[in-house]
């Protein structure tokens, strides 16, 4: 990662262009080609130094709901429930933690009912129950990570 990859993390966590050529924009703020942001955020995703580039969604606001789900996983099955698991579209922000619950990701779907059937799905196919536990209130973090 060199200088520019820094600054395009950096650059752009903090919100992106909301216009006719958004990476057009972003790349002339950062003193880049648009071409030369594509490409890089491109192997960015494929070296795995970012694992998603994208909008944050209110998905309550259009309908739909997110929940943070943990699963108890012995050590010696976690690499194939994680397989399952993270193949699963519904599923963002997978992450092994060194606890008793050692799998923790959120579950986001199109419809409220929509986490109860993929909760069931991840269940019947990993053999391990899933822990659903839903927001009871909304907090604002401005997390940012310097590259």
């Amino acid at each position: 990662m060199d200088a520019t990859d820094r600054a395009i993390i950096n650059g752009l966590q903090g919100g992106f262009p909301i216009c006719a050529h958004p990476f057009k924009a972003a790349a002339e703020s950062l003193g880049i080609a648009e071409d030369e942001l594509i490409g890089r955020l491109h192997r960015l995703l494929e070296e795995k130094v970012l694992t998603r580039f994208g909008p944050m969604f209110q998905i309550e606001r259009m309908g739909g709901a997110f929940t943070l789900a943990a699963m108890k996983i012995p050590v010696g099955d976690f690499e194939r429930v994680a397989a399952i698991v993270n193949a699963m579209p519904e599923v963002a922000h997978n992450y092994q933690r060194e606890h008793e619950f050692n799998m923790w990701f959120v579950l986001a779907t199109e419809r409220p009912e929509g986490i109860g059937r993929t909760i069931a799905v991840i269940e019947t196919a990993t053999g391990y129950p899933v822990y659903n536990m839903p927001k009871e209130q909304e907090y604002f973090v401005g997390a940012r990570f310097e590259a």
